[in-house]
Order: C-alpha cells, then sequence, then structure tokens
C-alpha cells in the first residue's frame, strides 16, 4: 500500500514513482490536495492502469477552482472508476487494513479548535448563513454554503467515525505531531482504536510517535509512502517541520 500526499497537479511525480517500482502497490491512497483539472478518473490512470486500488480524501485546495473542480474530483458521472474509493466519513478495508477517512480542513465558520464549534450539523447551515447580513447575494452565499458543505471538517463526521473501529485514519490536516496540528485527530484516532494517523497538507514528511504508541505518518507533496513510513518515490522538495511538538518524538 503506498499513500499519496499532496499532488497539486504534479501527477507526473506519481507516473515517474510508480513506474520506478519494482511491483505495483495493492493499493493506493490519495491524501487530499489533487487539485483535480479534469476528472480524476483520467488523472488518476497511471495508478489505475497497474490494477491498484485507488483510494481518496480532499483537501482544502480541492474546491480552489470552484464547483467544476470539486465536480472532477467527487462526481460519480465524471468518475465511474474512482467514485467508489471515496473514503472521507468511511472506514474500509484496504489491502488487509482497516482505514479511515477524514478529508478537508478545519473553517472557522464551521469549527476552530480548540475552540468549541460553531455549527454541529450540515442541517443547520442555512440558518447560520442567513445571518451573513445584505452585502451577501443569494449567489454568493450559496457558493459559499456548498463550499463549507462538502470541504469543512464537520462534527457530525467526526462523530459518526468515532464510534467505529479502524486500524489507520488518514487526514489532510495535521494532528498535532506537526506544530500546526489540531488534537481533535489524535483523539479520533484514539477513539476508533488506529494507532496510526497518515496525513498531508504540510508537505512533510516525518514520523512521530507519542507516549501511549500512537504513531504519525506526514507525508510530503507528491511522495509516495508505505505503511511503515518507507519512501517509495520521491516528490516536492520538503517544507521545514519547525519545532519539534513536546509530547511525540521523531524518527527519520
Amino acid at each position: 500500500m503506498v499513500f499519496v500526499g499532496d499532488i497539486h497537479r504534479r501527477w507526473d511525480h506519481v507516473a515517474r514513482g510508480l513506474a520506478a517500482l519494482a511491483r505495483p502497490p495493492e493499493a493506493v491512497v490519495l491524501l487530499g490536495d489533487m487539485e483535480c483539472t479534469e476528472p480524476l478518473d483520467r488523472l488518476a490512470a497511471p495508478i489505475l492502469q497497474t490494477g491498484a486500488e485507488l483510494h481518496w480524501i480532499f483537501g482544502n485546495h480541492d474546491y480552489d477552482g470552484g464547483p467544476e473542480m470539486w465536480a472532477n474530483l467527487a462526481e460519480p458521472a465524471l468518475n465511474p472508476a474512482t467514485t467508489a474509493g471515496a473514503l472521507h466519513g468511511r472506514v474500509r478495508e484496504i489491502a488487509g487494513v482497516r482505514i479511515a477517512g477524514l478529508g478537508g480542513t478545519f473553517r472557522p465558520r464551521v469549527w476552530h479548535p480548540p475552540n468549541p464549534p460553531r455549527i454541529r450539523r450540515r442541517a443547520d447551515l442555512a440558518a447560520d448563513l442567513a445571518t451573513l447580513g445584505p452585502g451577501w447575494s443569494a449567489e454568493s452565499t450559496a457558493a459559499l454554503a456548498h463550499s463549507l458543505s462538502v470541504m469543512a471538517i464537520w462534527p457530525e463526521d467526526v462523530e459518526a467515525l468515532a464510534g467505529q473501529r479502524a486500524d489507520v485514519l488518514v487526514t489532510h490536516e495535521a494532528p498535532t505531531s506537526h506544530p500546526s496540528g489540531v488534537a481533535v485527530l489524535e483523539d479520533l484516532a484514539r477513539a476508533m482504536g488506529a494507532r496510526l494517523v497518515v496525513h498531508g497538507h504540510h508537505h512533510i514528511g516525518y514520523r512521530a510517535e507519542a507516549a501511549d504508541g500512537l504513531r504519525v505518518l506526514g507525508v510530503g507533496a507528491a511522495w509516495g509512502v508505505s505503511l511503515a513510513g518507507s519512501p517509495r518515490w520521491p516528490g516536492e522538495p520538503e517544507r521545514w517541520l519547525g519545532r519539534a511538538p513536546a509530547g511525540w518524538s521523531f524518527s527519520p
């Protein structure tokens, strides 16, 4: 199994990486921020052609091109081959491992930890956006509603996952093993019984472990990394992790 960090349209890294492997992976999990300028079925052809299962979550940049970019990622009619691999809010057995997915990022209008959620359910979003005021047109309000409903991390999704069991939690955002991480994510992993969190978003590869044994893999942009944390192929130059957060031990 290979986890692939934020591709940001650089599918050439993925194609070269797969071509260099002695044996194709059984499964590939994309960690968000693909930025689909075309349907994912077409862009992910180098993966699909190997016969690997493809699974994915979304990131904060997967709506940068608006509803059209989102449709290129998530619309079943455009993506008959990859729609079934959508992992957000689900637990799937992938290559013999139970993997849970939580896409998106925290958005202040919905939830900005460590503050409590402003809105817990999508069903309450319309009433909240009705308070925006006269400066917001119906069109701009509708656009914001769609963006928040599909891209934000929602308490109702976290709560639904917390009642399930998984071995691995894949997220776009990072837990507190990253200086910009959020404790909600490691709390969710522990609630699910997961012993590993794999995340993208910050374009940095690292391995960390908490005192209770919870492990975290950060995956760099377009890098391919194994379940054990070993690089399978390189991607974009990595960013600096910054000062290592307290409470975590790090290994290369």
